[in-house]
């Protein structure tokens, strides 16, 4: 079992920063896929930035250059740097893990609100 637990989202206006923060209830040391997806309004839930395969990083096209994920593998923790924020990045941002064993396993955070408003 994996608990993750999500904070730092809130109101910033077009063209400011966020940093998310995603602590989980064991090592992410060899959590095979960790990261981020985001859910906005009537929109299914995307990918925005993972962890595979250890350090490899995927992003999706919308983010590149503007959001950093990051790790800190002695506090269990992942973080989603989000610069340059628009309108459209206004979602639910969840931190997501999956871990490969005899089986697949996927856990999900609760959630945090980023809303992206002038």
């Amino acid at each position: 079992q994996v608990q993750l637990v999500e904070s730092g989202g809130g109101l910033v206006q077009p063209g400011g920063s966020l940093r998310l923060s995603c602590v989980a209830s064991r090592s992410i040391f060899n959590i095979n896929v960790i990261g981020w997806y985001r859910q906005a309004p009537g929109k299914q839930r995307e990918l925005v930035a993972v962890f595979t395969s250890g350090s490899v990083t995927n992003y999706a096209n919308s983010v590149k250059g503007r959001f950093t994920i990051s790790r800190e593998n002695a506090k269990n923790t992942v973080y989603l740097q989000m610069n340059s924020l628009k309108p459209e990045d206004t979602a639910v941002y969840y931190c997501h893990a999956r871990v490969i064993g005899v089986g697949v396993r996927e856990y999900w955070g609760q959630g945090t609100q980023v809303t992206v408003s002038s």
